[in-house]
């Protein structure tokens, strides 16, 4: 008898259905055929196991498997339970007629239990979209699945559950979130704050204007100064994440399995901070069968760079052309996957080995032109991407024993989020731009044109320090964030001059 069922098989962040087709007949051998790996080839043992112990038996008949469509390759143990369930109703042990309405999806252990697994919430929104009535798969990943409306989501915990509902001994309670009740009432929860920080309000400042803008920044300070303290605090300020950049969020950690069981939406922006021994295949994605790195795990969030010339050269290189343009394509012989990569680019650094060149107290003890060196470990290209560098001394201890309370992300935040909107209605009619750091140099000059005393400024400013031309482009979308800020529709002569300020390391004679 042949029988469909139906799994899903995830390719990038999003999901293709596939056909499972069962047929038993005569003989005593066991086929698994369509582009499987080693993964689902196994599920044979496990099935035979998980049905065994669960009192039914595998059919001693011939038994062809096949996963439609048979040119993509089919990963891992999720299909266990499709198969399982596909073999008994194609061995008439479980009715067949309502299999068509459902995807099936699960890693089954040797005794019947499911295992949670990856990618579930893209597979959740292709089965809304191919008119599935539900979605049958482990009840730790059920909360994760139900963010989708208008389908039904059924978490199970054993086999027997599922095969108990197809033959209509029992029924199986669907799991409801409503998503925007869950969504809006962990959208602002956190246990950090900017009031934390004593003094330092030069690099706050700094700080408002990348988030409120959507710059790279670079912090260079000694050790102790507060760079990874302030760094921490940044998605507190950044403006909370919409809905569709949540689902987005949560799809790209659902595919690399990041998703807690039990969770359903990510409400927070995402902040990764990778080590510095970190490959490149690691930091960008990649791999064998790709995945996403950390720089798509930081989509619509932070990607921290802590002690940033202690990473290698080649790691840091990669980033060039993800940071330029906000996705991340890995291409193999036989496919490309695509995954986005809009994130906000934060990093520290010391200014030398020792971290104490241009230290107010302590003298740095580092040979002549090691400072230079150690500056030169980042390239020139990586260096230009980030738009504001922003030197930090310590803080003394005047400031960091004072009483008086510091400003909360919250007001920050208040002041950030006024300046996206400005943004959000400058670009409504533009494609793929949503922040003055994302602008082009023909929207550059449209929307961000300077007047006499603030291009003869920044014509000195380019002379003096030797700027190239993508440093030039970086000032003026920093004034324009600036601008926004001080809810100005013209970027004046000192939104130029601040934003000048803010490219520490093009300094001539900055490390010696």
């Amino acid at each position: 008898m042949l029988v469909k069922t139906f799994g899903s098989a995830v390719q990038g962040i999003n999901a293709t259905i596939v056909t499972i087709e069962v047929n038993v007949s005569q003989g005593i051998r066991f086929f698994l055929v369509g582009l499987p790996d080693n993964a689902v080839k196994e599920s044979h043992e496990r099935i035979a196991s998980a049905l065994d112990y669960n009192g039914y038996k595998m059919p001693h008949k011939q038994i062809v498997v096949n996963m439609a469509p048979a040119d993509i390759r089919k990963e891992g143990s999720a299909y266990d339970l499709a198969l399982a369930i596909g073999i008994l109703a194609a061995d008439n042990k479980i009715k067949s007629d309502e299999l068509e309405n459902y995807v099936i999806m699960g890693e089954l252990s040797l005794d019947g239990s499911l295992q949670p697994i990856k990618g579930v919430l893209p597979i959740a929104i292709k089965a809304r979209e191919d008119g599935f009535k539900g979605f049958i798969l482990p009840k730790q990943n059920a909360r994760e699945a139900a963010v989708v409306n208008k389908l039904d989501v059924y978490g199970v915990e054993n086999i027997t559950e599922v095969i108990d509902f197809f033959n209509g001994k029992s029924q199986l309670e669907p799991t409801i979130v409503n998503t925007r009740d869950e969504f809006f009432s962990q959208l602002n929860l956190s246990e950090i704050d900017f009031a934390d920080v004593k003094g330092q309000e030069n690099v706050k400042r700094a700080l408002e204007v990348a988030a409120a803008g959507g710059h790279n920044i670079i912090m260079v300070g000694p050790p102790g100064a507060g760079k990874s303290m302030l760094a921490k605090r940044i998605p507190t300020i950044l403006p909370p994440l919409t809905l569709h950049e949540a689902l987005e969020t949560t799809k790209i950690h659902s595919v690399a399995g990041n998703i807690g069981n039990n969770t359903s939406l990510i409400s927070q922006r995402p902040f990764r901070s990778p080590h510095h021994t970190i490959s490149d295949v690691a930091l960008v994605g990649g791999g064998t069968f790709p995945q996403p790195g950390e720089i798509s795990l930081a989509h619509n969030g932070v990607l921290f760079l802590d002690e940033l010339p202690e990473f290698k050269r080649t790691v840091l290189e990669v980033m060039r052309q993800p940071l330029e343009d906000r996705k991340i394509c890995i291409s193999r012989a036989k496919f490309a996957i695509e995954y986005p990569a809009s994130f906000m680019l934060v990093a520290s650094m010391n200014p030398c080995p020792c971290g104490y060149y241009n230290h107010p107290d302590r003298e740095c003890v580092c040979a002549p032109g090691v400072v230079q060196k150690y500056l030169s470990r980042i390239s020139g290209p990586l260096l230009d991407r980030i738009d504001i560098h922003i030197e930090i001394v310590p803080v003394p201890f005047e400031k960091l024993s004072e009483l008086k309370e510091s400003e909360s992300s919250e007001k920050v935040r208040e002041r950030v989020i006024k300046a996206r909107q400005i943004q959000e209605l400058r670009f409504r009619d533009i494609d793929g731009v949503y922040c003055n750091a994302q602008m082009s140099s023909k929207q550059m000059r449209t929307f961000a044109p300077i007047d006499k005393a603030g291009s003869e400024l920044l014509k000195n400013a380019m002379q003096r320090l030797n700027l190239s031309a993508r440093a030039y482009d970086r000032i003026i979308k920093v004034a324009r964030t600036i601008a926004d800020l001080d809810d100005s529709e013209h970027v004046l002569s000192n939104h130029i001059a601040e934003a000048i300020n803010y490219r520490n390391l093009d300094r001539e004679g900055w490390a010696g």
